[in-house]
């Protein structure tokens, strides 16, 4: 019998679509909000035909080839992340897009592909013959992630610096290795976090001058949770909204950055409460989908993907609504195949057709 086509499951293209054409609907209404957003139904509409064109595409692709080069795939996103630094376009205070004329391109978000890939490569090939090949081998993953997390630090990127460590965390724990470095690294992060409160709240004049000014106010905002302009406004705007509503002229509450950090609380703009939900319960379908979609999937490094496009998917979703309803800082992670962008949104496809292939190899 003909294996029904992983895009074609009625419980992966229903709430996708849904989400696709929620996200088209805000677009529209936030042409009518700033002349800023006066294209961004055109272009969102232009990365989404893009992305499924990725997805037929990819079907005739073998996606071995990426796993085994994913090496030269990193180091050229290496190499993008230099470059953005020295001729990237500066947006809201950070140098994190290459302008290609027509387009921006977000090198951080290409790493997450190529990062994934690598290390998915990595962790389902290595064996541990003792304590000191597994040091080793660490001391290897250290490199791998700091080097892409260095240089966005320096546009600076905060989300995509998270996504990478969850990554490598999510990944590290579905390898071979001893779960006892796992404590270890746990002890470290819990002294590390412990030092630094302790710093911050009691001698913050030797913190600022350890890691800076910039520094110091970048990650003094971080813990200022529901105040300023943009959380407020989108607060009022989810909690006065009705229950339905259907309305794509300038109406409801301005919302600063809408289409992108704030994409979730626009909807109760357009759609009001009733909107919330549908992304919601979308957002639930598709995460129950990828979850069970493991089953499908053979070898390990394609299970490894795997797990780190849902430690994206999914961490995306509750930072992002946590953004939205206050109770996490707004560090610029856009909400999947809701939010306006074209970086953001290709990788989601890309990681949707690779996972898609991987479901087919034996």
């Amino acid at each position: 019998m003909k294996k029904k086509l992983a895009w074609k499951n009625p419980f992966f293209i229903i709430p996708f679509c849904i989400l696709l054409s929620i996200s088209l609907l805000l677009m529209i209404h936030a042409g009518y909000i700033s002349d800023i957003y006066a294209n961004s139904f055109e272009k969102q509409l232009l990365w989404f035909i893009i992305g499924l064109v990725v997805l037929f595409v990819m079907k005739f692709f073998p996606i071995n080839w990426l796993f085994k080069n994913s090496i030269f795939l990193y180091i050229f996103n290496l190499l993008l992340l230099i470059l953005v630094l020295f001729i990237g376009e500066e947006i809201n205070g950070a140098r994190a897009w290459i302008d290609l004329h027509y387009f921006n391109i977000q090198p951080s978000e290409f790493m997450k592909i190529s990062y994934s890939l690598y290390l998915a490569h990595l962790c389902s090939r290595k064996r541990f013959f003792s304590f000191w090949d597994e040091a080793k081998f660490l001391m290897y993953v250290l490199l791998i992630f700091l080097l892409p997390t260095i240089l966005v630090f320096l546009e600076p990127d905060t989300g995509a610096i998270l996504f990478y460590f969850f990554i490598t965390l999510v990944l590290l724990w579905n390898s071979h290795l001893h779960k006892r470095w796992f404590i270890i690294l746990g002890s470290l992060v819990i002294l590390g976090i412990g030092g630094f409160f302790y710093l911050y709240f009691l001698e913050k004049d030797l913190l600022i001058s350890l890691i800076g000014t910039s520094f110091f106010y970048r990650v003094e905002r971080l813990f200022t949770l529901g105040s300023g302009m943009q959380i407020e406004n989108a607060l009022i705007a989810i909690g006065s909204a009705p229950f339905f509503k259907f309305s794509l002229a300038k109406t409801g509450i301005y919302i600063p950055e809408a289409p992108t950090d704030f994409a979730f609380s626009l909807t109760s703009n357009v759609l009001g409460i009733f909107g919330n939900i549908l992304i919601l319960l979308s957002f639930l379908c598709l995460d129950f989908y990828f979850i069970n979609y493991e089953k499908k999937i053979k070898k390990k490094e394609y299970k490894l993907f795997l797990y780190s496009f849902l430690t994206i998917f999914i961490l995306s979703q509750i930072i992002n609504i946590s953004m939205n309803i206050g109770i996490f800082p707004i560090i610029g992670i856009p909400l999947p195949f809701i939010s306006y962008g074209g970086s953001s949104t290709i990788v989601l496809f890309i990681y949707l057709a690779i996972i898609f292939q991987s479901s087919k190899a034996k």
